[in-house]
């Protein structure tokens, strides 16, 4: 942990560089806390009250609200209440609602260049993931997404992504030649099935367990969250952890909710969000691995699964495989080389 504290500490430096013009904020904000004066955040997400992104996002409110000694009054909307993921970006920009936290395929018209978190073992493990998210390459993105009318940020986790399969144990890249995969809509993760000459299909992840148990697709990629709590597991015959790919979300403010604060409360947001990220990125891991747990203890008592991992060379293999389709994405209206490169280059 001692390290997501850190980097989410250098990176909150320039957490609020999108809130515009605050001159007339900074000099209201000479004044003493005990102004009567109090704003409502909307926190709009889509997920349970249960998970990593519902509980931290309970953290934040009692957080900022201890905080801000009352003067943000923190709402809480999970499970789709306010607002789907597809629709409140446009909530954002109208100030219907304050704060959501949609994932990175969500800003795919907006920010493309998010698709870097989908290109296949950019990362070598959760810290080198965290140290770009919170270095000079996740800052980039924030920008980007900032620029287009919203103030971005924090990343929140997921997971990583295993690959599973009802026809063969996918060991090396071969394995998976004539597989007919699930994909969410995106040219990255096209491009990266394609290079081991597997089939991706687009599928809406509602469908996706009746396709794996009726035979229209054959495989998938998924964090163990996904896989455990939709139960795919029970419907594929091999599960490969690989780490190959990344699932996360990105925390967005509206940009005329952050001009409206005056500084020191936008510090108090800066701090709490800083504090529900740490805990977020700590209670996906603990999820992970207790899932992971469950998962194992079925393919143990049934027999029905066979969880295989990947060994050094195995994972180069794939590496090697697939990293030939990181030039396609180059060009900036894309990803960008120097954000790819970037990534690799972190220390």
């Amino acid at each position: 942990m001692k390290g997501i504290v850190s980097s989410v500490a250098v990176a909150s430096m320039l957490l609020f560089t999108g809130c515009g013009d605050t001159k007339k904020e900074n000099n209201e904000s000479q004044t003493t806390k005990q102004t009567a004066e109090q704003f409502v955040l909307k926190f709009s997400h889509v997920v349970s009250a249960n998970t990593p992104k519902g509980q931290a996002a309970d953290f934040f409110e009692k957080r900022l609200e201890e905080l801000s000694e009352g003067r943000i009054d923190v709402q809480v909307y999970p499970s789709s209440q306010l607002y789907t993921d597809n629709a409140v970006l446009k909530a954002l920009k109208l100030d219907s609602v304050q704060m959501a936290a949609p994932a990175f395929s969500k800003f795919g018209k907006i920010v493309p260049q998010l698709a870097l978190f989908d290109l296949p073992f950019l990362f070598k493990d959760i810290d080198h993931l965290h140290r770009v998210q919170d270095g000079e390459v996740g800052q980039k993105l924030k920008d980007m997404v900032t620029d287009k009318g919203y103030v971005a940020l924090s990343f929140w986790d997921n997971g990583f992504k295993q690959l599973s399969s009802s026809q063969k144990p996918l060991v090396l890249p071969e394995d998976a030649q004539g597989q007919k995969f699930r994909i969410m809509s995106s040219k990255v993760l096209e491009a990266q099935f394609h290079a081991v000459g597997a089939n991706p299909q687009m599928m809406p992840f509602s469908e996706v367990y009746s396709g794996l148990q009726q035979g229209v697709i054959d495989a998938a990629e998924n964090p163990i969250s996904n896989i455990y709590t939709k139960k795919f597991h029970e419907v594929q015959k091999y599960l490969t952890i690989s780490y190959h790919g990344y699932l996360g979300y990105l925390v967005v403010l509206s940009k005329k909710f952050c001009n409206s604060l005056p500084a020191d409360l936008q510090e108090d947001v800066k701090q709490a969000m800083n504090e529900a990220t740490e805990k977020e990125r700590q209670l996906a891991a603990d999820l992970n691995n207790e899932q992971f747990n469950l998962i194992k203890e079925y393919a143990d008592s049934t027999g029905k699964l066979e969880i295989l991992h990947l060994t050094d060379e195995q994972k180069e293999a794939w590496r090697t495989a697939v990293s030939k389709i990181y030039p396609e994405f180059y060009d900036n209206n894309k990803i960008g080389e120097d954000l790819i490169k970037g990534a690799l280059a972190t220390e």
